[in-house]
């Protein structure tokens, strides 16, 4: 039997309101708070990348797993802002959490996949038994141009989880994937800002592919909606993860605990992860959690767990998701916050 034994979760407690980005580009701070359903988001500091987001939640996740980490056989970090272009964030990583040199190392990036992308290939080195413990983190500071709609969503946050066959906290059920190449979202070579394809990134994108995820993973299973406790997806805005689990006949109950764009925004690969570790902060022996991500270009992970009698020993030895989210918080004024971002640029 395989399946999570620690997981971790890691928010920066600076935010940002949506009214402070609306009064600075003269937009309509209402319209996004009501259709997108975004109150404020997190930041990153000047001295807070995807290295150090990895690293704190990941360390969570080694406070509940209570593993050594020179066990640690796999070290994957998925994201799209890799602070270098050219040198992993992984080694970083696993020599900061004492990962010995023949743990395997790698980067993984395909948008705000690459986060449960990490997790797919620990999880299954594990279950190849080529590995005794892997991890697979989600983490980003995501980026969005001045004035864009992604600035009022575009945030930062990481999640980690180990994986393993002993004191296992969430078993794996099954695991789904479904791609194709769908071009919604895309940043080139050198260039700092993505652009987006605006509502094309709806119904031939997040909604295709999610629920084409969703339907095989259950589908394959022989379950149906109802079947689950819980469901988390992939939260661009507030709006859409809540369509998709209505037009796949899930209630809100089931997706609200792991929904916390309404007041983190969307931390791209640490989005659905974020998701699932608070799921599983509030998760009861034995109920059954669905979690779909999506990335755009495009493609959905699909996993299914069941939690174990585990899982009562271990929340609480970390931080829980919901109080690094809703305590310590410290508001930033948009000058702050572009100066932190680097949004204010030396002429060459």
């Amino acid at each position: 039997m395989e399946g999570i034994i620690g997981y971790g979760a890691y928010i920066p407690r600076n935010r940002i309101k949506v009214e402070e980005i609306a009064k600075v580009w003269g937009t309509d701070a209402p319209s996004y708070k009501r259709g997108l359903m975004l109150e404020e988001k997190s930041v990153p500091s000047p001295d807070q990348d995807t290295i150090t987001m990895s690293v704190e939640a990941s360390k969570n996740a080694l406070k509940r797993a209570k593993i050594d980490p020179a066990d640690i056989g796999a070290v994957y970090i998925g994201s799209e802002s890799h602070p270098y272009a050219v040198k992993p964030s992984g080694t970083v990583v696993a020599e900061a959490l004492g990962a010995t040199p023949e743990a395997h190392t790698a980067d993984f990036e395909f948008a705000c996949k690459a986060g449960t992308e990490s997790m797919f290939v620990a999880l299954n080195l594990v279950k190849a038994g080529v590995i005794k413990f892997g991890m697979g983190v989600g983490a980003d500071t995501s980026q969005g141009a001045p004035g864009d709609a992604l600035e009022y969503s575009a945030a930062a946050g990481a999640a980690a989880f180990i994986f393993g066959r002993d004191k296992i906290v969430a078993k794996i059920v099954d695991t789904y994937a479904y791609m194709t190449d769908t071009p919604d979202f895309w940043r080139r070579e050198y260039q700092y800002y993505p652009q987006h394809g605006g509502r094309f990134t709806g119904e031939p994108a997040y909604f295709k592919h999610v629920t084409g995820a969703a339907r095989g993973i259950m589908q394959n299973n022989d379950m149906k909606p109802e079947d689950f406790d819980y469901v988390i997806f992939h939260q661009p805005n507030g709006k859409f993860p809540l369509r998709v689990g209505k037009m796949l006949g899930f209630k809100k109950e089931q997706i609200e605990p792991g929904w916390l764009v309404n007041k983190l925004g969307n931390t791209y690969s640490g989005s659905s992860p974020l998701g699932l570790a608070a799921t599983l902060d509030i998760a009861k022996p034995g109920d059954m959690v669905l979690i779909v991500s999506y990335g755009s270009g495009a493609g959905s992970d699909a996993f299914i767990f069941k939690v174990t009698d585990h899982i009562e020993e271990v929340r609480n030895l970390a931080p829980l998701t919901r109080d690094l989210l809703d305590k310590n918080k410290n508001y930033l004024e948009y000058g702050e916050y572009a100066k932190f971002r680097r949004k204010i640029r030396k002429a060459d």
